[in-house]
């Protein structure tokens, strides 16, 4: 009987080992075999074995006349110390948990370069089905890398994978992979349509591009390019590249995949049937009639309208801009607070600060960023039924409409109209479409408010023109958008302040496009280093390399020799 109870008594005593033996044992063969019910069986063995030993240790002591072990001092500190411990440990990993799942990161840097635009954001929360993006390089850049982790995080329909060429050549050749030693090539798939698009090719100056990626995402999940049409003909801003022109803009809507074009009202008498928004950027000289009931048969079929039209500007467009209670103030905004200093600009381009609360959804992701307006003119609102007009644009307080120029200095007069003046405004109005023949030739002559007629000119096939058309008839929205200037969208202002967010994110709206992002569009990250020459390199290398060192060993012998 004694034999028994010794028997037993030694294999209480070592129990504790025989558990971890079977718990090793367990994590063991999982880790090569997988996770089965053996290895579960064993865990659970080892972890009863384990709490017999620590249940049965103030018997042993009892057994052996000694202090009860979970009475002793040290056997409290250890459990305090180990409770602690472990329950620092529980914090930790609580904490990592909540930051995996709840991910808040803080870009530090002067550029953002770190972060991805607000509008990427949008348009990577709107995805609806997977895309995946293919790098085919051997190396993995860490900056390409966080740029498409950035991107992952904002959606799960984005992924991304790094391919050698060489190891996977399958892949490589559906992709047609033309890598050289100088680019490596970047790709998109869309696997629900079977669709694959080449973004850009990398090199070691050039990296992956925010807003071409963000572009050939549009791209590749739309059936369609929304066109964009820029009257011609009357004095307006040229799409080609200048100061003056609108190149930049052009560029940019073609990135956020529009089809802009030039349209010849005088030629077509028409919009064109699939037109997203009309652009009047800056006409200077009269539309003919023709043309102006063109316009306003596409308004009433549910068309887009944008307007940038200047001061002084001889464009007949009162009676049409009328019908949508908008008047043109002929004054010309003129900002006294003296904030035009810090962009070099004179107090007739006011610095704009102030987007209605930020209530619209162009100007939603501005808060008190600049945009600027040179030369421009406040547009006056009525109230028109079943029309919906918000001011995106006001000038701040210490403004006003200046009625005379030629004065000096200029100042606030009785003929002048006091700030805040509204220099953009967005405008709504439900129609009803009804069904429109195009026009057949000959077309009609056309005459100009001056009651001249041109020369006659040949129209083109009309079916390859013609309003919105709507067979059912159900009441849809009408959109315009009107700013009292037309330079802040120029090539010398475009990329200045927040001017190219404002006209794109106008544009996008009266497009009425489904999946396009109205936001702070990606800036392009500026590669920033320091040039120096081969004597500043020396300098820098005796600085750091001897002279800091030699006074570092100085100061540590004369603190010890003062210490002795």
């Amino acid at each position: 009987m004694n034999a028994l109870k010794q028997l037993a008594k030694f294999f209480f005593k070592n129990s504790v080992w025989l558990g971890i033996g079977l718990i090793s044992a367990a994590c063991t063969s999982g880790l090569i075999l997988g996770w089965m019910a053996l290895q579960t069986g064993l865990t659970i063995v080892g972890i009863v074995l384990i709490g017999i030993w620590l249940l049965m240790l103030g018997r042993f002591d009892a057994a052996s006349n000694q202090t009860n072990f979970w009475q002793r001092r040290s056997t409290q500190a250890g459990t305090s110390a180990l409770i602690s411990t472990v329950s620092v440990f529980v914090i930790l990993g609580l904490l990592n948990f909540m930051a995996v799942r709840h991910l808040y990161r803080v870009d530090l840097t002067d550029t953002g370069r770190l972060s991805i635009a607000p509008e990427t954001q949008q348009i990577l929360k709107n995805l609806k089905q997977p895309v995946t993006l293919y790098l085919f390089d051997k190396e993995q850049s860490p900056e390409d890398r966080e740029l498409l982790q950035n991107f992952r995080r904002q959606s799960q329909n984005f992924s991304f994978e790094f391919v050698d060429p060489d190891t996977n050549p399958a892949l490589a050749k559906k992709f047609e992979i033309k890598n050289s030693n100088q680019s490596r090539d970047v790709h998109l798939e869309l696997p629900s349509k079977n669709r694959k698009l080449f973004v850009q090719s990398l090199s070691p100056q050039q990296r992956i591009s925010e807003t071409r990626l963000i572009s050939s995402l549009l791209q590749i999940q739309s059936d369609r390019k929304p066109r964009i049409y820029f009257t011609q003909g009357h004095g307006e801003r040229s799409l080609d590249p200048g100061e003056k022109n609108y190149s930049a803009a052009f560029k940019l809507l073609q990135d956020k995949n529009f089809e802009v074009l030039p349209l010849n009202l005088a030629q077509t008498l028409q919009i064109p049937m699939d037109a997203a928004v009309v652009v009047l950027a800056g006409p200077s000289k009269p539309f003919f009639d023709a043309e102006l009931k063109a316009i306003q048969d596409y308004l009433d079929q549910a068309g887009n309208l944008m307007v940038l039209i200047d001061p002084e500007s001889k464009a007949n467009l009162t009676q049409l801009l009328k019908t949508w209670g908008l008047v043109l103030d002929n004054r010309v905004a003129i900002d006294a607070s003296g904030s035009g200093q810090l962009l070099k600009l004179g107090p007739a381009a006011p610095i704009v600060q102030d987007y209605n609360g930020n209530s619209h959804p162009i100007t939603k992701e501005f808060g008190n960023n600049i945009t600027f307006y040179p030369l421009s003119r406040p547009i006056e609102i009525q109230e028109v039924a079943g029309v919906q007009a918000t001011p995106i644009a006001l000038t701040n307080k210490q403004s006003w409409g200046e009625s005379n120029l030629k004065e000096k200095p200029i100042k606030l007069n009785k003929g002048d109209r006091p700030g805040p003046l509204p220099l953009a405004v967005a405008l709504v109005r439900q129609v009803i479409s009804k069904p429109s023949q195009p026009a057949l030739s000959p077309s009609p002559p056309l005459v100009n408010t001056d009651g001249q007629t041109p020369s006659p000119i040949v129209t083109p096939s009309p079916t390859t023109v013609g309003p919105i058309v709507n067979p059912t008839q159900a009441p849809r929205e009408s959109r315009l958008i009107i700013f009292g200037n037309s330079a802040f969208a120029t090539d010398a202002f475009f990329g200045a302040q927040l001017n190219g967010d404002m006209f794109l994110n106008s544009v996008t709206w009266v497009s009425q496009i489904e999946g396009q992002a109205l936001s702070i569009r990606p800036r392009e990250i500026k590669r920033r280093q320091l040039s120096a020459t081969p004597q500043q390199v020396q300098i820098v290398m005796l600085l750091s390399a001897v002279l800091l060192p030699i006074l570092g060993f100085g100061l540590a012998a004369l603190i010890g020799w003062r210490r002795r």
